[in-house]
């Protein structure tokens, strides 16, 4: 197994799960919050396609705007968490194992996070305890541009402009109106594979030599 440093998303996609199932996963947690990345957005398919869930956050002021990653906390001004969480249901209440992993979802979408990083790894852990692997503990110790003893997979965030990776079509509930989507939250697969997920996650082909 290659050691890969990695952003934590929110509920990541495909492609940054199946890079997690194979391979021993070193968390970046002192960049720069940077927009237009899966931070704070997931895909997932409902019956109109494919369609965004995205986490309001709180802007800092100051002349760079810049804000470490970290330090971003969550704007729960917005009743984002209900949206999103009646968003899944009505998208996946039909699908093979959405019932099955109902009751632990649900409490994500309850709690009252803060920061958008300890979000976010609370969703990478309901997802690694669902498909059967521990939640990787390992942190980057200071920002590196230049990885040196590590795979750097840290362009998988990127959710414009990103890394192209199609896994295997799997069903998904709407696929006969919409077609196959194509690396979505890793969620989809969950609901629409259940304890087939992580094999399936297994059998990708690695994305690493895109990145």
């Amino acid at each position: 197994m290659k050691e890969v440093v990695l952003h934590p998303a929110y509920f990541p996609n495909i492609a940054t799960m199946a890079t997690m199932a194979g391979n021993e996963v070193i968390w970046e947690v002192h960049d720069n919050y940077q927009k237009q990345t899966y931070r704070n957005r997931c895909h997932i398919c409902t019956d109109i396609g494919l369609h965004t869930l995205t986490i309001p956050i709180k802007h800092v002021g100051g002349q760079t705007g810049r804000q470490k990653y970290a330090e971003v906390r969550i704007d729960n001004s917005y009743r984002w968490k209900q949206q999103h969480w009646r968003t899944l249901q009505t998208a996946y209440r039909t699908s093979a194992f959405f019932e099955f992993y109902e009751d632990e979802l649900e409490p994500l979408y309850k709690d009252n996070y803060e920061f958008l990083m300890a979000f976010n790894l609370a969703t990478i852990g309901f997802l690694c305890n669902a498909l059967g692997f521990p939640l990787p503990k390992k942190r980057t110790a200071a920002y590196q541009k230049n990885i040196a003893n590590a795979m750097d997979a840290r362009a998988l965030i990127k959710a414009k402009n990103g890394i192209e990776f199609r896994n295997t079509a799997y069903f998904q509930v709407f696929d006969d109106r919409n077609g196959f989507t194509p690396n979505t939250s890793a969620l989809d697969l969950l609901f629409n594979e259940g304890t087939n997920a992580l094999n399936y996650l297994k059998n990708q082909e690695s994305v690493l030599g895109n990145v």
